[in-house]
């Protein structure tokens, strides 16, 4: 395929995406008009979808990148949240109630240390060794955090984390919005510039023929080690920011399921797209968030529509089943008709120089 035939693929998929953004966007703002949602809400989910979003650009470093098969989402973002936690909050059995920039500090560098000690013995081995390692990583990290009262509080959990930059003339919802936003666009400026670079170009070599990559002299342990890290690293950001919009945390913010919907949300999005890491992430908060008012909705619509036989219907339908009803539903229909996600990396892999070179001679060929 041609460069001028991808980026003409590429904006026809953004152009999907685009269509799609703007009718949830009009969903909620018509929402927002008739008083079913309130402002505040809407910022804070809108805060909350980011940290998944940053948890999807993680682990799309270490899976769409490299091919590394990590089941221990939610033990990194566990890690970045309980450094937080134990540092800054004064019901911490720490004690220490530092500022959350030494909390983010401590979560980065935790975070790599844990990475690095389980990639020692499994980066070298096949792929599914690391995918064990990591599964067994994040139960043993939720049992130590549960079962450690005197150092994690445990099952009690921490309260009262500050929030953060109290003192901007904003509504803490909007804050939270606008950290996240500049966390979320730092990290996809420097994954862009990343995965253009030779350094990227040799993770994918690695991901397609980890073979082909040794023999061409390449230390695919470093560069997988080094490509593991910094996703874990992404993860933990996450979970640290997440714990500051929360004010709380608990061993069951750390539950398995969470490492599922980030899973779910890189392939939706598109394996290696740092766009569809972003259209993926806030696609699973927006069915898991959206199916708290499917019983109003039917309410509604039974009221509206004067069919009471409506309501009786799905009168007995379990909210938490059908999320993950429409998420399974999801995945269907994505592997179906989009395999590739909904937005592929494609143009977005060719450097621009590339780009403007490639689409040059198109362009003449087309005017004569």
């Amino acid at each position: 395929m041609s460069v001028v035939d991808s980026m003409k693929e590429s904006v026809a998929d953004d152009s999907a995406a685009v269509a799609g953004i703007a009718v949830v966007a009009g969903a909620v703002l018509l929402l927002l008009a008739l008083g079913v949602l309130k402002l505040p809400y809407v910022l804070r989910t809108l805060a909350f979808g980011g940290a998944w979003v940053l948890l999807t650009m993680g682990l799309n470093v270490q899976w769409g990148y490299t091919g590394l098969i990590n089941f221990s989402v939610a033990a990194f973002w566990g890690v970045g949240a309980y450094s937080v936690a134990l540092l800054t909050s004064p019901n911490s059995p720490l004690g220490l109630e530092l500022h959350p920039v030494f909390g983010f500090l401590t979560a980065i560098v935790v975070s790599a240390f844990i990475a690095v000690l389980i990639g020692i013995p499994t980066l070298k081995l096949r792929e599914d060794y690391l995918a064990i390692a990591s599964l067994g990583l994040a139960e043993v990290i939720r049992l130590v955090i549960r079962n450690e009262d005197q150092w994690t509080a445990g099952s009690s959990g921490i309260s009262r984390i500050p929030r953060l930059f109290e003192g901007l003339p904003l509504t803490q919802e909007a804050t939270n919005l606008a950290v996240v936003a500049v966390l979320i666009g730092a990290v996809y400026l420097l994954l862009r510039r990343m995965q253009r670079s030779p350094w990227g170009r040799v993770l994918r070599t690695i991901r397609s023929d980890e073979d082909l990559a040794k023999a061409l002299g390449k230390n695919t342990f470093n560069l997988k080690m080094q490509a593991f890290v910094l996703g874990s690293v992404i993860m933990a950001i996450a979970g640290a920011f997440y714990v500051h919009l929360n004010l709380y945390i608990d061993p069951t913010d750390l539950v398995p399921l969470t490492t599922f919907y980030i899973w779910v949300a890189v392939i939706l999005g598109g394996t290696a797209s740092n766009r569809g890491s972003i259209l993926g992430g806030m696609t699973i908060i927006a069915i898991l968030e959206g199916t708290r008012f499917f019983p109003s909705v039917v309410e509604w619509t039974s009221d509206t529509l004067g069919l009471p036989v409506l309501l009786d219907l799905f009168q007995g339908i379990d909210v938490a089943s059908l999320r993950l009803l429409l998420v399974g539903l999801l995945i269907i229909m994505v592997v179906r008709y989009k395999p590739a996600g909904l937005l592929p990396p494609r143009s977005e892999l060719i450097w621009p120089g590339a780009q403007r070179s490639g689409a040059r001679p198109s362009n003449e060929g087309d005017s004569q």
